[in-house]
């Protein structure tokens, strides 16, 4: 596999996971959760490595991040419910905290590993071919595959078997309740993927850039449709094409292939902002024109 296809089939990988998750992150209006999320896992990534002896080890910091991920929910939910503050406030009093404990670890006791704030904060795709899994001696392929390939597939299942309970606690959690489908319990679950996908796609792409593909295809798909399923579909065919021609702007400009992905991104929601059907702002142009 050359390195073009591999970039290319991290980058449609990481898109599609997130915005699997992402799609009902935005519906849910949880968006700024996903920034949170994606920036407080940094003390579990760095606790995971301390606890595997300081090698690269992918399992111990997908846990660790899951485990801080559902830490945030936690501490946002209990400030929110306390009255004191309202739910931004809470997001914008967790996530500083948590993340600045894990930038102060990484400077302090892991700055000449291979832990440090430039590959957490910002990744980068190109290199994703020289990072090869190797088990028993034998190699196997890129690790930036193998990790988002079952993160996907995971992503998948998870919405594909829960898909009715997704749908109803999304837009009735008090039914989903008086039903018995644990919206609570739901949620946390989504939360858990949200920061493992989120940790797993690291190296690939950074967090900065997870953000951007679990919450702009999925708000440029909600504006172009009040269908659920179709939703969900142009969320990923979303991502899809800003990978594909964002690479494509990438390498003709010879510039920096997530930033050329992140732009073509903010692209397609500009013009679903425009163009959407379902009060766009041409739309809604021409039909005060055509009642005046």
């Amino acid at each position: 596999m050359n390195a073009d296809a591999i970039i290319l089939g991290t980058a449609l990988l990481v898109s599609t996971a997130c915005a699997l998750l992402g799609t009902f992150l935005v519906l849910r209006r949880l968006s700024l959760l996903a920034d949170a999320v994606s920036h407080a896992v940094l003390p579990g990534i760095v606790a995971g490595f301390w606890l595997s002896g300081g090698g690269r080890a992918t399992l111990p910091a997908l846990l660790g991040a899951a485990a801080l991920g559902l830490i945030t929910v936690t501490l946002v939910e209990a400030l929110t419910r306390s009255g004191r503050v309202k739910g931004d406030a809470a997001i914008g009093l967790v996530f500083p905290a948590l993340f600045s404990v894990g930038v102060l670890a990484v400077s302090v006791y892991f700055r000449n590993v291979h832990l440090d704030l430039d590959a957490v904060l910002y990744g980068e795709i190109a290199y994703a071919p020289f990072n090869d899994l190797m088990v028993a001696g034998r190699n196997l392929g890129p690790v930036s595959l193998w990790v988002m390939g079952a993160l996907t597939a995971v992503n998948l299942a998870f919405v594909t078997v829960m898909y009715k309970e997704l749908k109803l606690s999304t837009f009735d959690a008090g039914l989903a309740a008086a039903l018995g489908f644990a919206p609570g319990a739901l949620h946390y679950a989504l939360m858990a993927l949200v920061s493992v996908t989120t940790v797993g796609a690291f190296d690939a792409v950074g967090a900065i850039l997870v953000v951007a593909f679990m919450i702009v295809p999925a708000a440029t798909a909600s504006l172009l449709s009040r269908r659920l399923p179709i939703v969900l579909a142009l969320a990923v065919l979303a991502g899809w094409t800003a990978s594909i021609v964002g690479y494509v702007l990438a390498i003709l400009l010879d510039a920096s292939i997530a930033g050329a992905i992140a732009t073509i991104l903010g692209v397609q929601f500009l013009l679903a902002v425009l163009l959407s059907p379902h009060g766009g702002v041409l739309t809604r142009t021409r039909n005060r024109a055509a009642s005046a």
